[in-house]
């Protein structure tokens, strides 16, 4: 249990949180970001697979680093990865088929998603399971509350909504409000990830 909680431990799980956020620093995993953060519950789901198919991508890889061999080991990642994304599609398809559909061909595509490549070959293969695990879920969640900030800015603005909720009333509306129907654009979601790496840059790269 000691080891689960030391200092190294506890040092790989917050960078990606904070400091080292993937998407904030290296700009990784953008294009999901742009496509599936119109709605909070799409947004929230998304990062959730992908945290649950880092940790486990890490773990397997980890596992079995010494075993595979140097030429094919992004062949061998590759496969890992699409297995876990294969039973993450027939799950949500299976308990959560509306949200399935929105996200559409984008669980398929976290096949392809840099951060769960990058962690594979710049952790994964170097390390044992346990930091491997706490690299994937953290990176996973770093990359999931980028989504979810995004997702919940863009369905509040755009559609006066939360999680499908109508929250801005009815008589804010009379009064003369309109939804911003920029916020429902892909490029807002650019624009508002940039302010986010803005603030973020601002926050923990202070010159002198």
């Amino acid at each position: 249990m000691g080891k689960i909680f030391s200092k190294e431990n506890k040092e790989v799980f917050v960078k990606p949180l904070s400091l080292d956020n993937p998407v904030l620093v290296q700009v990784l995993g953008i294009c999901s970001a742009l496509a599936v953060t119109s709605q909070l519950k799409p947004a929230i789901v998304m990062g959730l697979a992908v945290t649950v198919i880092t940790g486990f991508s890490n773990v397997i890889i980890s596992v079995i680093r010494k075993t595979i061999p140097t030429r094919i080991r992004i062949i061998v990642q590759l496969v890992v990865v699409a297995a876990l994304v294969t039973v993450v599609s027939q799950v949500l398809k299976a308990f959560a088929y509306d949200v399935s559909v929105q996200l559409s061909v984008y669980v398929g595509l976290i096949i392809t998603n840099c951060i769960l490549m990058g962690r594979l070959e710049a952790f994964a293969m170097i390390n044992k399971p346990l930091p491997s695990l706490i690299d994937g879920i953290s990176n996973g969640l770093g990359y999931a509350a980028i989504l979810v900030m995004v997702g919940f800015f863009r369905e509040f603005f755009g559609r006066g909504t939360v999680l499908g909720i109508q929250v801005i009333p009815q008589s804010v509306y009379d009064a003369g409000y309109v939804n911003n129907g920029l916020m429902t654009m892909p490029a807002m979601a650019l624009i508002l990830v940039g302010c986010i790496i803005w603030i973020h840059r601002a926050y923990f790269y202070k010159e002198d």
